[in-house]
């Protein structure tokens, strides 16, 4: 069966047309965002770009640099609750900085709040939880007892990529929803599974739905240039996440490999046979990869990386003439190409 014959599109498939504009200069331009959570009420102000909880992506040392620029970080999920402590005692910025969870029970997510909260003094308001199938009847029932638990704690939760699966996170107590099966640099999901979703056309729909509660969504998977943060925002995401586009930088923590007389670091999906070996000893039985590992030529510090997307984003501005990052959706007019 053929869920209907429309060509679904993916951000190589279109461009966002320029028009009159009375911005004059880039710097003109503000970032700065402000996104209301609807479940929690968190009032939230950044740059709404969040770096993906993978390792050697999401690490206390991305989100020190990324806090610089009010760019969010959700942590990846294996650190200790003392490494949390630690890492806010250096300066780590919770506003910023979002722990993350799976399909944990409630229990284990109390005591990690609990636990960061009475040794910092500090207590982390939004968590991201993440799982690769965000239908499963499991999460959306976590995500229930941690709303009745947590009722002012600001909630991330996926992937989906319907507006089914947004509607059933957010009526299980979401404040946004994260997008993309299939789509991200180092999943093999797809290919695996035959499952996905082309990622523009996942936002596009699943932003519609999730605007009838006030919601937003995180664009999460397929970003590889700054023209492709401004598609997503064009397609009504409230934030864009990235992973690939981070890898390979020094703060990501990955060794440096020489190969061939240049510097790599390695970089994987987190549903890849080297992650599972690495975090619950291998592949289970019952289960196949859906991620790969490569190597990314070093990039240096990150710092210049993310000058270059912000300077890209600012420019997309001045060509729409979306004085900010909240009108760029309004602004936008998409061409297939």
């Amino acid at each position: 069966m053929i869920n209907n014959n429309d060509k679904k599109l993916g951000f190589d498939d279109v461009l966002v047309i320029p028009k009159v504009s009375t911005i004059n200069s880039r710097k003109d331009v503000n970032l700065d965002t402000r996104i209301r959570f609807p479940s929690s009420n968190v009032d939230w102000t950044g740059m709404p770009i969040m770096a993906s909880n993978m390792d050697f992506v999401g690490t206390f040392e991305m989100g020190m640099a990324l806090q610089n620029f009010h760019i969010t970080t959700a942590v990846n999920k294996f650190y200790s609750t003392d490494e949390w402590v630690s890492a806010i005692n250096q300066g780590l910025d919770l506003n910023y900085n979002f722990i993350t969870f799976g399909l944990d029970n409630i229990e284990l997510i109390h005591q990690t709040i609990s636990d960061i909260s009475a040794k910092s003094n500090q207590t982390p308001s939004i968590a991201v939880f993440d799982v690769p199938n965000g239908y499963i009847k499991s999460f959306c029932e976590l995500i229930s007892v941690v709303r009745k638990e947590f009722p002012a704690l600001g909630i991330i939760a996926g992937n989906v990529v319907t507006p089914d699966g947004v509607k059933q996170l957010m009526e299980s107590g979401a404040d946004g929803i994260k997008v993309g099966i299939g789509s991200g640099g180092v999943c093999s999901t797809s290919a695996t599974t035959g499952v996905g979703y082309p990622q523009l056309a996942a936002v596009i729909e699943c932003s519609e739905e999730v605007k009838k509660s006030k919601g937003f969504i995180i664009s999460d998977g397929g970003i590889k240039t700054s023209g492709d943060i401004v598609k997503a925002y064009s397609g009504g995401a409230g934030f864009v996440m990235l992973g690939s586009v981070l890898a390979g930088h020094e703060e990501g923590k990955a060794s440096l490999i020489t190969k061939d007389g240049k510097f790599y670091r390695k970089f994987y999906g987190m549903s890849s046979g080297e992650a599972m070996k690495k975090h619950y000893g291998g592949v289970a039985n019952y289960r196949a990869p859906e991620g790969i590992s490569i190597l990314v030529e070093d990039r240096g510090n990150v710092e210049d990386t993310i000058h270059q997307l912000l300077g890209g984003i600012r420019s997309a501005c001045t060509y729409i003439n979306a004085v900010n990052i909240s009108e760029i959706f309004e602004k936008s007019t998409f061409i297939r190409v």
